[in-house]
């Protein structure tokens, strides 16, 4: 038997040689009476018919601001329908959108639309705290009293405006609904020409990956990259027509663009945004009043589905599957999503923007131990190995860095080869920077990033092994673990611990609950109670965050319980 860490995926799907433009047409062709998209927020129903009108008349007014395929289109806004209106239009005439988070502030809109050359950006009015006509007007003071495209900025000197998506937009910016009414100066033989001249091979879009050191890089995705992803995903999960997805998760993110709209998109299913952002009410009442089929969802999401006291009025029993992303799933976590929500299907997916972004899925028939306990095996068209730090495959059992090959790794970051080259070999291995070990079976189990693990005292401690072990505590909701600098042993463990409602327990009782089942090298010395998680807008953790808010706090003198917030 093969004892390396290698696999490859299956090999009997097929994947799609098509641009996404073309994609949507078929669909539309195939399922025009279905419904495509319910926007719940913005009360808007589209049958694929109606939405393909909305997308073409989008894509045909882009067409007359004269914007040529390879482009760059920004799109800086929640959830809604004009973003999966522009995501489908800009793909028809081949330009490369944008994906800006919709929590950035100046520094980091201003940097994104520079690195990206943004020619046009379409924002919304206001989201949260953000007020994006007031920051655009603040980086670009020239916008007031310029006309629409004709945009002349020293700062960005590519981009040629600003379209809002608010009906009365200040001075400068191009409101939503006067840019489709260009679409008539254009015909749709123009817009025809266009997409038949595209190459699924064309870069189609820009996503911006978190920060955390340094600035984002841009991940350059081709039709080819995510259309076959949404696709793959699809399939392990069983899409059809029939089906109805509740995509709760931001669309500027792989989660909600790709394995979200673009795996409706291949299959015929219906697009439901329960809401501008998630809300584990609004997500609830989505699924019990669309009749949803499947839900998608970072594990903290699923905890705030489950722990709401308005949960058990609401009937999920349509519910079949969905995919919690992230890594592993806790245990209890995942038994109480498939008993309580019905979802005895769900599958776990694993990847990363650079990879379009799913590389290893779990299936629908893998049991509950499997689920909880790997992200799944390689993908189909996808091959996987997990090499140590001279690059050489590690025998099956072992740690080492996980890497992928194939349809779904990433063109390189946007006009950073420096960044590409290191990301990506020669022979074309994403390096992932996450540490992961192999069974006889190709099941991969993800043990953290490589910048995660803990040394302590000489010990290698994996956070993700000691997150598993506090979820069997009945008080814990939710966990996370990081390592924090420590002169006398190199590293110290610190455990941000969320109580279920109504439960508690105190460090002391942690401690000795934690030396009692795990190894002493491994018992936490500093503990912090929390509500909630420092996050990006995706709902990843922000453990950098975490790190950096234990240190000044320990280094303050409030350290353990005195820390405890």
């Amino acid at each position: 038997m093969n004892n390396r860490s290698y696999t490859r995926g299956p090999q009997d799907k097929q994947l799609l040689a098509m641009t996404i433009g073309d994609a949507f047409d078929a669909t539309v062709a195939r399922f025009a009476e279905r419904e495509a998209l319910v926007v719940r927020h913005q009360q808007l129903r589209y049958s694929w018919q109606q939405l393909a009108e909305q997308v073409d008349n989008c894509a045909r007014a882009l067409l007359a601001l004269g914007i040529e395929p390879g482009d760059r289109l920004g799109i800086w806004a929640p959830n809604c329908a004009e973003w999966c209106i522009a995501q489908f239009a800009s793909a028809k005439i081949g330009a490369i959108l944008v994906n800006i988070n919709p929590a950035y502030r100046l520094s980091e809109l201003e940097y994104a639309l520079k690195q990206s050359g943004c020619g046009w950006v379409i924002c919304a009015g206001a989201f949260k705290t953000s007020d994006y006509h007031a920051m655009l007007l603040e980086l670009l003071p020239e916008l007031a009293s310029s006309q629409p495209g004709a945009l002349a900025s020293e700062l960005l000197p590519q981009l040629r405006g600003v379209v809002s998506l608010c009906s009365a937009p200040p001075k400068g910016f191009l409101a939503w609904q006067d840019l489709q009414g260009r679409a008539a100066g254009t015909s749709p033989e123009a817009l025809a020409e266009r997409q038949a001249g595209l190459q699924f091979d064309d870069p189609i879009n820009i996503q911006y990956t978190s920060g955390t050191t340094g600035f984002p890089k841009g991940a350059t995705l081709s039709h080819y990259n995510i259309l076959n992803n949404g696709y793959m995903v699809g399939e392990s999960l069983g899409l059809t027509e029939h089906d109805r997805l509740v995509i709760p998760v931001p669309l500027y993110h792989c989660f909600g663009m790709v394995m979200g709209n673009l795996g409706c998109l291949t299959h015929g299913s219906t697009m439901i945004y329960p809401g501008d952002a998630f809300d584990p009410l609004t997500t609830l009442q989505a699924v019990a009043e669309e009749k949803a089929t499947a839900l998608y969802g970072v594990p903290t999401m699923f905890i705030a589905e489950l722990d709401h006291p308005q949960r058990a009025e609401f009937d999920l029993s349509s519910l079949r599957t969905g995919i919690m992303a992230g890594a592993t799933c806790p245990i209890e976590v995942m038994k109480r999503v498939i008993g309580e929500m019905h979802m005895s299907e769900v599958q776990i997916a694993y990847g990363m923007t650079e990879t379009s972004p799913v590389s290893m899925q779990t299936g629908p028939d893998d049991d509950l131990e499997l689920r909880v306990t790997s992200v799944g095996r390689t993908q189909p068209q996808l091959e996987t190995k997990i090499v140590d730090e001279q690059g050489r495959v590690v025998p099956r059992g072992q740690i080492g860095e996980l890497c992928t090959r194939g349809y779904s790794v990433m063109l390189g970051y946007w006009n950073n080869p420096a960044a590409t080259a290191e990301a990506i070999d020669p022979a074309r291995w994403m390096h992932t920077g996450d540490l992961a070990q192999m069974d006889e079976n190709g099941y991969v189990r993800i043990v953290g990033r490589s910048k995660d693990m803990i040394i302590r005292g000489g010990e290698n401690i994996y956070p993700r092994e000691l997150e598993e072990f506090f979820f069997t505590h009945p008080a814990i909701a939710d966990v996370q673990v990081i390592g924090i600098p420590d002169s006398r042993y190199g590293e110290e463990i610190v455990a941000w611990i969320k109580f279920h409602p109504g439960h508690h327990a105190s460090e002391e009782e942690l401690r000795a609950w934690c030396k009692a089942r795990i190894a002493h090298f491994k018992v936490p010395r500093h503990y912090r109670f929390v509500d909630s998680f420092p996050m990006t807008v995706t709902g990843k953790i922000q453990k950098f965050r975490m790190r950096e808010i234990s240190i000044e706090e320990l280094a303050a003198g409030q350290g353990n319980a005195a820390a405890n917030g």
